[in-house]
């Protein structure tokens, strides 16, 4: 995958997640919508990254001493706190399951869940940017900045001069 393409998903992935974090933001209906399809886009955001995956695996189980490890704990850290927050979302869901003809769950214990393992997806999150800080400003750098600058000096460039400055 390109870097270009992974950075536009991340940033897609980073966004919908924040936004999804905050119900009241958006509301119940749209937090769980979104919700959903922020999930979608995490399970395409694995399945592109399946080869570093099974390929780090692989090295995690042969080598003690390596750099990626880290990343490797984190990131299995993540799917399961995304996980959980999933499952009992779904599970204390009060607009999606009902579209669907079923009942919620009542038990707070699910709610708790929820909102401790959405607190440590947003923990482990933060800490997968930081293992990936210079990836990131490269890569914004790159696709973001760099198309910018171009287009600043095209339209100074494009700018015709005032009598004055010529």
């Amino acid at each position: 995958m390109s870097i270009k393409m992974n950075l536009f998903l991340d940033l897609g992935i980073l966004t919908a997640f924040l936004v999804a974090f905050e119900p009241q933001w958006t509301g119940i209906a749209i937090h769980e919508w979104l919700s959903l399809a922020f999930a979608g886009t995490l399970v395409a955001h694995v399945l592109l990254h399946w080869k570093w995956i099974v390929n780090v695996a692989a090295r995690f189980l042969r080598q003690w001493f390596h750099s990626s490890r880290l990343n490797f704990v984190v990131d299995a850290l993540i799917f399961g706190a995304f996980t959980s927050v999933m499952l009992s979302g779904v599970l204390i869901s009060k607009s999606i399951l009902p579209l669907l003809g079923l009942e919620s769950v009542r038990d707070p214990v699910w709610r708790v869940l929820h909102a401790r393992s959405a607190d440590a997806t947003l923990i482990l999150t933060a800490l997968h940017f930081a293992l990936h800080w210079k990836w990131v400003l490269h890569a914004l750098a790159r696709y973001v900045g760099a198309p910018i600058k171009t287009l600043a000096a095209r339209a100074l460039g494009a700018r015709q001069p005032t009598h004055a400055e010529a």
